[in-house]
């Protein structure tokens, strides 16, 4: 039924019409004269046909631009989120592709390197960091607390990295701050991005003697947050081991 409603009956009559009068003029029942009314009449119609489109189409026309400047309106008024909440289920990719996008000086700031006991969790969270070729160094600023750790898992694995030059001696201190935080600048804007995280529960879970982040904070290069977590990263990186 939609499809025998659309079609164009306007034409179709108009056809009907100039059809029917010539073959009655062949057949010599109408005079010529008549078959002038008949076109004037088909163009007429043809032409009021037309008027009719035209009016339909400029309403649609106008209905667009509202509807665009509407948009375009509310997508000004709308303000990108400064953080974006990232949790368990998409914790490694979404720490897997921060280090492949990363860019330049990358810092890891009073991270949990106990995550890094498992080879899986290594090779999914730092591994990526350290093979990008676009991250210059990664510089980690730790806890006095993780240099065990830090000697007899996060080492000998990194030997078996390529490029694991980069990777430089920690900045050990004592830090007194509840927050961890990965740090660096990402190729899409050139800004500095943030996985911004929290000791203890519910952000980070602690299994089989380690802490291993389930809630991570993606905050984002446009953020006020980002210039305060780098001056809380180089008050530490600064302070004497």
């Amino acid at each position: 039924m939609k499809r025998f409603l659309a079609f164009d009956w306007d034409a179709i009559a108009g056809i009907i019409a100039a059809v029917a009068a010539i073959v009655l003029h062949l057949l010599h029942v109408v005079e010529q004269d008549v078959l002038l009314v008949i076109a004037v009449v088909l163009i007429a119609v043809l032409f009021m046909r037309d008027i009719r489109r035209e009016n339909a189409l400029e309403r649609i026309h106008a209905l667009v631009r509202a509807n665009h400047d509407d948009l375009t309106t509310l997508g000004s008024a709308l303000k990108p989120p400064d953080a974006i909440l990232v949790g368990p289920g998409r914790l490694r990719a979404a720490t897997e592709d921060f280090s492949r996008r990363a860019q330049g000086e990358m810092i890891w700031f009073h991270v949990c390197l106990s995550m890094f006991k498992p080879q899986s969790l290594f090779d999914t969270m730092l591994r990526p960091a350290v093979e990008n070729p676009r991250v210059r160094s990664i510089q980690f600023v730790l806890d006095q607390s993780q240099k065990t750790i830090w000697e007899t898992e996060v080492v000998p694995k990194l030997e078996a990295v390529r490029d694991k030059d980069k990777v430089r001696e920690p900045r050990w201190a004592a830090i007194h701050e509840n927050v961890s935080a990965v740090i660096a600048e990402v190729e899409s804007g050139g800004g500095r991005e943030c996985l911004l995280s929290f000791w203890g529960e519910p952000f980070m879970a602690h299994t089989s003697g380690r802490n291993v982040p389930r809630y991570v904070f993606h905050i984002q290069e446009h953020s006020e947050l980002i210039s305060q977590i780098v001056e809380l990263e180089r008050k530490y990186r600064l302070a004497e081991s």
